[in-house]
């Protein structure tokens, strides 16, 4: 049973008042990899610039990763760099710069085709169209997206919603989308425009999973030491879908998604940059 991720594999550099860090291994491709190949074989396509120090990447092969759907392109890798508040709830972006990612158009490896599992990470609404229109017929779709795509392509994102199972988003994202303040209300209308599903993420707060007849809402695993929320999320998505993938019960998968996502903020890569996927592996066992 095959599991195909699409999204950005980038070097990030982070400030947070636990450490900081520069051109360390991220993306949402990197993040999600990292913890669904500890439960399932992953594939994963994205795109890097001859910059890119491909030994990082070979961490991901060490774990079972499939990386030949990782292209390298002449150019900059894409960066990014932010600062976190002592909450590590809010964030500064300092920097964005795209590089080859700016005009990243996947392109997936034949074998990639017929993954019966799919997950769209947060990019260009348009690309996971894309992406959706070279497969054979995923069986299971889980999307991630966020409020630029929201307001800049939303009926593009509503087009690509009515070919999803699961959409993730948090409490901001899944108001903007639906225009309601209200979280569970917005879930529902969601729901409506072609999602099975809707995860919501909130944080240390944990995350609420809602479909068309229950509503689940688990707590953030709790932790004394926290350095670096980046990736979290795509954690969280990896577990989440492993879980349905198992015919978890859905209270539980969102469990296991809160668990990956609290134990990601005390492996993540400011204070101990050179061993942040592989503590990722260590740590997040489920």
């Amino acid at each position: 049973m095959s599991l195909l991720v699409v999204g950005s594999i980038a070097l990030d550099s982070v400030e947070t008042p636990f450490g900081s860090v520069t051109d360390a291994l991220g993306g949402s491709a990197v993040f999600f990899s990292a913890a669904a190949s500890l439960l399932h074989p992953v594939q994963i396509t994205g795109v890097v610039g001859d910059d890119f120090p491909m030994d990082q990447l070979k961490r991901l092969a060490r774990r079972g990763v499939d990386l030949r759907g990782v292209a390298r392109q002449p150019g900059e890798s894409f960066r990014w760099k932010g600062k976190y508040s002592y909450d590590l709830q809010n964030r500064d972006t300092l920097e964005t710069r795209l590089g080859v990612f700016a005009a990243f158009q996947p392109r997936l490896p034949a074998p990639y085709r017929d993954a019966r599992y799919l997950f769209l990470g947060n990019i260009d609404p348009q690309l996971q169209l894309g992406v959706l229109d070279q497969m054979h017929g995923s069986e299971f779709v889980a999307a991630d997206t966020m409020n630029y795509w929201i307001s800049s392509k939303r009926d593009v994102l509503l087009e690509l919603l009515r070919r999803v199972d699961v959409l993730l988003v948090n409490d901001s994202e899944a108001r903007e989308l639906s225009g309601d303040w209200n979280i569970y209300r917005a879930a529902r209308w969601i729901i409506k425009a072609g999602p099975r599903m809707v995860v919501i993420k909130q944080g240390v707060y944990g995350a609420v999973l809602v479909d068309e007849e229950r509503i689940f809402y688990v707590l953030a695993y709790p932790l004394e030491e926290v350095f670096d929320p980046t990736g979290a999320g795509d954690a969280m998505t990896a577990a989440i879908i492993f879980g349905l993938l198992e015919n978890i019960p859905l209270d539980e998968c969102v469990r296991l998604g809160v668990t990956a996502a609290s134990l990601t903020l005390r492996t993540r890569q400011t204070v101990r940059s050179d061993l942040s996927v592989d503590l990722l592996y260590d740590e997040l066992v489920i």
